[in-house]
């Protein structure tokens, strides 16, 4: 009786020792039953308009309207909001050039269009100045105000805008990825955040590339909004003639032009505008403008904004008012892509639409370039 007893204490003593490891090796639980532990992995972030044949909005839709592909392949989508949820604008105005005579203009244009946005919108504003360095002026890019929803500390900084001697709009552009949405968005703002640029997209004197800039901005998943004024007439009347008195081009601008559209070419290359006859500044200002167009229409189109042409500063109002629209009208979803390599390639995106009348027009993001190692 006594040799049974002391195995059955044996045998229990085992199985409290296993349990006991058991529980120490087991995940500790956390207090908060309600908390949602996420997948160590990017939420690919993808706005949408939705217009009817009439382009008109169509509000009201449900995650069940939206189908997303990403290379052809079918994706579950993981977050979504509506028209109604609030948006971060990062509005870059450029005030070179012939705008520079119409600095009210712009200040009262981009007031009338944060007046227009809604309530738990926030903005940001970039603008361009002029400042010395190493006893010369140079033009750079000035973040006047970070994201807030302030409209009168917004109205203030509107009035510190002013002019500039270049164009700095590639490093304008990085300005707006690398300080005003450096972090990660709130969760309310996901998927939700826009550029907003009045200008004519003529770089002149940016350290950086359109390259650079597209990478970056691509990457954050920025909706690029672009009116574009078009300053190519009062530019190329005051281009010509004597080279001292007429607004030139930045050497900058002259080694874009050669390495973009002669890279391999063994003629000989001018680096002083001075150099340049009038048939050559011309050419240059041609291409120039063509360049500007080509890459507004190609960060709009890819990140499912949209380019606003506008003849001249007196019709930027209603550009902004449209861009405000728009910015109202947009859903956004997102997904977890099933494509878990890291390999740096492009990829891209589609989105369909389900229980809707035919003649419906979906405009969206059309694809991001995956992370790599």
């Amino acid at each position: 009786m006594k040799v049974k007893l002391l195995i059955i204490l044996i045998v229990l003593a085992g199985i409290l020792e296993n349990d006991l490891i058991a529980q120490d090796k087991a995940p500790a639980k956390n207090n908060d039953d309600d908390e949602v532990i996420k997948v160590d992995t990017e939420l690919v972030d993808v706005p949408i308009v939705v217009m009817d044949k009439a382009g008109k909005p169509i509000l009201n839709l449900k995650p069940a309207n939206f189908t997303v592909f990403e290379d052809g392949k079918r994706q579950e989508v993981a977050d979504f909001a509506a028209t109604n949820a609030p948006f971060e604008v990062a509005i870059l105005l450029d005030t070179s050039g012939s705008t520079r005579s119409d600095l009210q203009l712009i200040r009262r244009s981009a007031e009338n269009f944060i007046n227009s946005l809604r309530p738990g919108d926030r903005v940001s504003i970039i603008a361009y100045k002029t400042e010395t360095k190493d006893n010369r002026a140079v033009a750079t890019s000035e973040v006047l105000s970070s994201l807030t929803e302030n409209r009168a500390d917004l109205r203030s900084a509107l009035q510190r805008v002013g002019t500039s001697n270049g164009t700095p709009y590639y490093d304008g552009l990085l300005k707006v990825v690398e300080d005003i949405f450096r972090s990660d968005p709130k969760d309310e703002f996901r998927g939700r955040r826009a550029l907003v640029a009045l200008t004519d997209g003529v770089d002149s004197t940016s350290a950086s590339d359109f390259e650079e800039a597209k990478e970056l901005i691509e990457k954050a998943g920025i909706g690029c909004y672009f009116i574009q004024v078009n300053t190519r007439d009062f530019f190329e009347e005051n281009l010509l003639g004597d080279c001292e008195s007429a607004i030139r081009f930045s050497a900058a601008q002259i080694r874009r032009y050669y390495r973009r559209f002669y890279p391999n070419s063994s003629i000989e290359k001018a680096s002083n505008f001075c150099q340049l006859g009038d048939f050559e500044r011309l050419a240059i200002s041609k291409k120039l403008y063509e360049l500007a167009d080509s890459e507004m229409k190609l960060l709009s189109k890819t990140s499912g904004g949209k380019v606003f042409p506008v003849a001249d500063l007196s019709e930027a109002r209603n550009a902004f008012k449209s861009v405000a629209d728009e910015i109202g009208m947009k859903y956004s979803l997102g997904y977890y892509s099933t494509n878990e390599k890291r390999d740096g390639q492009y990829r891209k995106i589609r989105v369909e639409l389900k229980g809707l009348p035919a003649g419906v027009q979906v405009r969206a993001r059309e694809g991001y370039t995956a992370p790599d190692n």
